[in-house]
């Protein structure tokens, strides 16, 4: 067991090339780890209070983070020295996203608005409002065109990249709606919440198509697999699952056996690997040999694989 944070861990995210992870943290770093041996390269420090977001860069050369100071960095991930601070939000900023094409930025905040920003200048290009509560989440089409968020206001909202203007408002989760997360071809939005399910989204027409139920505690986290025929989800409830999407009624995967909450989820490169964060101060990193221990009966694509327990820490699997 390796660890280096000295508070919960918020956020996970691996390096494009899949080399790397970074983490976020409520001890105000940001930590990047040799994802091969599970070594801590390097530590972001800047921010004077909890990271809540991290996020790398297309070309894997900068990270940008978000934090409860209200500001967002831009870092240089080879030296570790930060490029830029992004200041304009007036409250806790939650997440950061890389836009496709890496020169902009998209953050999530407090403050009831998601901001875009030029990642070079560190000039707000424009604000999205629209949601009447705060902001916990933001993240991109594939393609760059199209933004979404989630809110404390239950509802997912889908916004034109090029003008900042909302299309659509996504609405069927009953509580606070913490994640969301673009399919790789573009076509669904998966999003999870404080209601304990995930649902899975027509990003055409805003329609819910599947809400798959297993979690016992708020969804914190959801990943799409590389492929686009798995779903990774992190939760309050101490796990990680792992949801076939794919509609070939196949079980994929388990629980990770975290002790404590787990608060975000990301899929490798390579799809060969999960990483979760969590409130235990540490992230931990799942191999191929995670194994289902079981699955409901009459289960439907994107139904939970029911079953799974937490397993004990198997042959690649690596806490950071």
């Amino acid at each position: 067991m390796l660890k280096g944070h000295k508070g919960d861990v918020f956020s996970v995210a691996w390096s494009p090339g899949g080399r790397h992870l970074a983490t976020a943290s409520e001890d105000s770093s940001v930590r990047l780890w040799d994802a091969a041996s599970g070594d801590c390269s390097a530590q972001l420090q800047g921010h004077e209070r909890d990271v809540n977001g991290v996020d790398w860069s297309p070309d894997g050369r900068q990270l940008a983070s978000g934090s409860l100071d209200t500001t967002v960095r831009v870092w240089h991930a080879a030296t570790g020295r930060c490029v830029v601070a992004l200041a304009g939000h007036t409250n806790n900023v939650l997440a950061v996203r890389w836009g496709p094409g890496g020169q902009r930025l998209a953050s999530a905040s407090l403050d009831m608005t998601a901001r875009v920003w030029d990642a070079a200048s560190g000039q707000c290009i424009f604000t999205l409002e629209g949601h009447d509560s705060l902001v916990t989440s933001v993240t991109w089409s594939p393609d760059g065109q199209q933004l979404a968020s989630t809110s404390r206001d239950d509802t997912i909202r889908l916004w034109n990249a090029a003008t900042g203007q909302c299309t659509s408002t996504l609405t069927g989760h009953t509580k606070c709606v913490n994640a969301v997360a673009w399919s790789p071809d573009g076509r669904r939005l998966a999003s999870g919440a404080f209601d304990t399910t995930i649902r899975l989204w027509d990003a055409s027409t805003g329609q819910c198509c599947a809400t798959l139920e297993g979690h016992a505690g708020s969804v914190s986290g959801v990943a799409w697999s590389p492929d686009g025929q798995q779903l990774a989800s992190a939760s309050r409830d101490s796990t990680v699952r792992v949801w076939d999407v794919s509609g070939r009624h196949q079980p994929t995967g388990s629980s990770a056996g975290h002790a404590d909450a787990v608060m975000g989820v990301a899929w490798s490169p390579d799809g060969r690997l999960v990483a979760s964060a969590s409130a235990e101060n540490r992230a931990c990193v799942g191999g191929s040999n995670w194994r289902v221990q079981g699955r409901a009966a009459g289960a439907h694509p994107g139904s939970p694989l029911r079953g799974l327990e937490p397993l004990r820490q198997a042959a690649g699997q690596r806490l950071l």
